[in-house]
């Protein structure tokens, strides 16, 4: 039985190596790397975009944290890089776009949205009250309800 189980797992172990990968490369110089993760903090994964390059695990992050890393060995400075990453990906790569004409829809598109979307709610809502003021009924309406509604509590007391 135990042999069994050891040979099963010695089978298995050329699969779990082919799953591994291979470590990223790092700086030699703790002082790039620190560097380089605080710049790669405030850039975004164009392949996981809810995460910042520092945080990603994709392949697209880990090229271009090397490529960072090497402009830096280079002794590129950190807005020779983020113009570098700007003007090959566009402003989207920023966490904090500037503020220009090309990016005032992302500063301000939340805010118009949750405007128009308020606007829009009132304006239902007015309509809605008017059509309920306007669905009033008449003097001879209101009395036979009245009535239909009085002989059918008589009616639920008899039973």
């Amino acid at each position: 039985m135990v042999r069994t189980i050891v040979i099963l797992l010695s089978l298995m172990l050329p699969v779990f190596s082919l799953a591994a990968k291979e470590a990223q490369p790092m700086s030699d110089d703790p002082v790039i790397e620190a560097r380089m993760m605080k710049l790669a903090a405030d850039m975004r994964c164009l392949v996981c975009q809810n995460q910042s390059l520092a945080d990603s695990h994709s392949d697209f992050a880990a090229d271009l944290r090397q490529e960072m890393r090497e402009m830096m060995k280079q002794g590129k400075t950190d807005k020779e890089i983020v113009e570098y990453m700007v003007a090959r990906f566009g402003d989207f790569v920023l966490f904090n776009p500037p503020l220009k004409t090309t990016t005032v829809l992302l500063w301000f598109g939340p805010f118009i949205l949750l405007v128009v979307g308020g606007a829009a709610l009132m304006i239902s809502l007015k309509r809605r009250r008017q059509r309920t003021e306007k669905a009033s009924l008449s003097a001879a309406e209101i009395a036979r309800a009245e009535r239909l509604l009085g002989d059918q509590a008589g009616g639920e007391r008899k039973v």
